[in-house]
């Protein structure tokens, strides 16, 4: 094989004593895509950082193009043709499109002046290679998540990198903005361009990657022609698991079935916010799990903030433990034994600056406060009991939450409402962004949950997680309930009818029949 264009070897990095990174390893060929994937936690995201010059390695060797690497920032790596992309979208909202993608590179006329046509017209080329037309001269901030994530991809490509690294760059697309990019990734692969390829979903992989790195507690552990693994086995690898394991168990199957489920918790009926939401009914009772599916912009988000009044409901009526349900405010939902984690567990979740501690005990503050005093005793004795009993991977309680990685924060999150004693937990995406073996944890502790009686509303986007994990299902589609489904009846097949033919109201009345209005 010709050199490598980039070779980590025997990379080495800890934070405040505990290891992230031991005697890693990566090698990436010239027009190669490789795929670089770990459980949360394998150290994927530390070993970027190093390379991109956000972190500064221990003890390794790093050669790019032959020479050794050394970048002092990420701004230094563009410059020197590596280029990253992370999952967050880290640009400027108020600043056109155009701007953003030559942010710092501006073109220049005479006299030093911005030359805004030459940049509106390149920004408008580049971002056609994306199959994106939009207004270049329009801010960023008037755009979906979607399109901002397309221009942080066109920013980095347009630095003519010879490496760019892709974090999860297919988080918030669409299908068809999805199979755009994978387009694009062969496309710089056939350019000459090399790319690594961080992605938790396997699919993608197997369609654009020709080798992949498989990394777990901070080493690598296995390096292979993607047509030499299967999904099995490359799932087993990252867990540390025996292949027949995994075959006998499944990799995100929720381990357990049903517990006693109880009299109804929770219903909301016909509940309207806004042009968002029409119509939309479901209910649940103590000890179940209900599924609420649909596409994105189907109200599903929406309709679970108005349970936990974060959002206001302009009709409808809930009804909670057999008393009004329609509270005024998040904080009597919480009263009234309400829990919930947001879909976006970085901006709406956790408080990055504050510890594991302070973050895992932020709802129960008032009970651990006496004469405005903080109850520290108490405190690090709840921390530490869930710590312990959900299995949350820290240096202790008072690591910083943003140092931990992301199925461990989701953790964090979970026990902060479990500590409150909740009778219904809503949970909203619980384990988007997170590897399948924190995301296999994280689904076990629900089901364990509902078996303990607790309800819980779970919404994900993952039909395989719903029709493994829901005891029940409803479906949403333009803002209204359109189908309920029960037991063997929850299906994918089902559950995508019901997304297509929004007009029909699906009501399975028995486990075995069903009857379409």
């Amino acid at each position: 094989m010709p050199n490598p264009v980039l070779s980590m070897q025997s990379i080495s990095k800890s934070f405040g004593g505990v290891p992230a990174l031991v005697d890693a390893s990566l090698e990436v060929q010239p027009a190669e895509v490789m795929a670089l994937v770990g459980q949360n936690g394998a150290g994927k995201s530390t070993m970027i950082k190093i390379l991109n010059g956000a972190y500064v390695r221990d003890s390794g060797t790093i050669t790019f193009n032959d020479a050794p690497w050394a970048a002092g920032s990420p701004q230094q790596a563009q410059r020197l043709g590596i280029s990253t992309i992370f999952q967050e979208i880290n640009l400027i909202g108020y600043r056109s499109v155009a701007e953003n993608i030559f942010l710092g590179r501006e073109p220049r006329r005479r006299f030093g002046l911005l030359d805004w046509a030459k940049m509106n017209a390149d920004a408008a080329k580049l971002l056609e290679r994306f199959e994106v037309r939009v207004d270049v001269r329009e801010p960023l901030e008037n755009f979906s998540t979607a399109i901002q994530q397309m221009v942080a991809i066109a920013r980095a490509v347009s630095f003519e990198a010879k490496l760019v690294i892709m974090d999860e760059p297919t988080s918030s697309l669409d299908e068809a903005e999805v199979a755009v990019l994978l387009r694009t990734i062969l496309q710089l692969k056939a350019d000459g361009v090399s790319v690594i390829f961080v992605s938790h979903k396997l699919d993608e992989l197997y369609q654009v990657c020709d080798r992949v790195t498989i990394m777990r507690d901070g080493r690598t552990v296995a390096i292979s022609k993607m047509a030499d693994m299967s999904k099995l086995q490359l799932v087993a690898t990252m867990l540390g698991r025996d292949l027949a394991e995994v075959k006998k168990r499944g990799a995100t199957a929720f381990e357990g079935g049903s517990g006693d489920i109880g009299g109804e918790l929770l219903s909301a009926q016909n509940i309207a916010i806004g042009h968002r939401v029409h119509d939309a009914s479901l209910n649940i009772r103590k000890g179940e799990i209900v599924g609420l599916a649909g596409l994105l912009g189907s109200g599903r988000t929406e309709t679970a903030r108005a349970i936990f009044a974060a959002d206001l409901k302009s009709k409808g009526h809930v009804t909670f433990n057999g008393a009004s349900g329609d509270f005024s405010s998040p904080h009597e939902a919480i009263a009234a034994g309400i829990g919930y984690c947001s879909e976006d567990r970085k901006a709406q979740g956790i408080v990055p600056g504050m510890s594991v501690a302070e973050n895992l005990t932020l709802a129960l503050m008032p009970a651990l406060t006496r004469s405005r005093m903080l109850d520290e005793a108490k405190q690090r004795e709840v921390v530490e009991r869930f710590i312990k009993e959900i299995g949350i991977k820290c240096a202790g309680p008072d690591q910083k939450i943003r140092e931990l990685s992301g199925g461990n924060q989701q953790k964090v999150l979970l026990a902060r409402w479990l500590c409150m004693n909740p009778k219904l937990l809503i949970l909203d995406e619980p384990t988007r962004g997170i590897d399948v073996g924190a995301k296999a944890e994280i689904q076990n502790l629900i089901r364990k949950l509902a078996n303990q009686g607790l309800g819980v509303l779970m919404i994900s986007s993952e039909l395989e997680e719903i029709v493994e994990g829901a005891d029940r299902v409803f479906v949403m589609r333009e803002g209204r309930t359109v189908a309920e489904l029960n037991h063997a009846n929850i299906t994918e097949a089902e559950v995508m009818h019901a997304m297509a033919q929004g007009n029909e109201l699906i009501r399975n009345v028995e486990e075995g029949g069903e009857e379409r209005v």
